[in-house]
């Protein structure tokens, strides 16, 4: 199967929409390898994640931010184990979405990805399998910019040399879909791969 959506560019996030979420068992072990209780624990590891996913942080210095938080001290053994099961609880992927980039990929639609992480993931992103779907892969960190900043948009546009009227937009925040379509991204609030493929299907008929 195929879709076909001449003069477009489909640009994915990648959290929540190509992956999938973080399972129970990680989301329990890192509380406990913190050694702090999840309450707590949960709103510290949120509260740095804008300052990693726009490069302001290292992975090292995000990890220790939260462990001042949390009164804690930790060696880079213990980051190293916090760093790991918070990057494998990422890593897994929707086979529904991944199944509708394949099929934009072999109707020869372009597509992209676009997803606000910080510099560790890039390079997992553009070795891994699945980049070799789309032909651009943005990486927040490495640009310096978080979504929903419209300069994040521009700069994708500009690097795929297309107008931002001929950008599709896939995001699970509705509040990174506006920014886009603020601009004339055509954007979609992704709920589900069902509803996504409708989606896509109602482009490729128009087009």
């Amino acid at each position: 199967m195929s879709i076909s959506i001449p003069g477009r560019v489909v640009v994915f996030d990648y959290g929540e929409v190509i992956s999938t979420p973080p399972g129970e068992v990680d989301a329990g072990l890192l509380p406990e390898i913190a050694g702090a209780d999840p309450d707590t624990f949960w709103p510290v590891y949120a509260r740095y994640r804008d300052d990693l996913d726009q490069g302001v942080l290292s992975v090292v210095d995000y990890w220790r931010r939260i462990a001042d938080d949390l009164g804690a001290s930790w060696d880079i053994t213990t980051i190293q184990r916090l760093w790991a099961i918070d990057f494998r609880s990422w890593i897994g992927v929707d086979p529904g979405t991944m199944a509708l980039i394949e099929e934009l990929h072999a109707g020869g639609t372009r597509t992209a990805l676009l997803s606000n992480a910080g510099f560790d993931f890039g390079g997992p992103f553009r070795f891994s399998p699945m980049a070799t779907l789309f032909e651009a892969v943005f990486v927040s960190a490495e640009l310096g910019l978080l979504k929903p900043d419209a300069e994040i948009y521009r700069h994708v546009a500009e690097e795929l040399e297309i107008e931002l009227d001929r950008m599709v937009f896939i995001d699970n925040k509705a509040v990174n879909v506006e920014g886009a379509a603020a601009l004339g991204v055509t954007g979609h609030v992704f709920t589900g791969a069902e509803r996504l493929r409708a989606f896509l299907e109602s482009l490729a008929e128009v087009a």
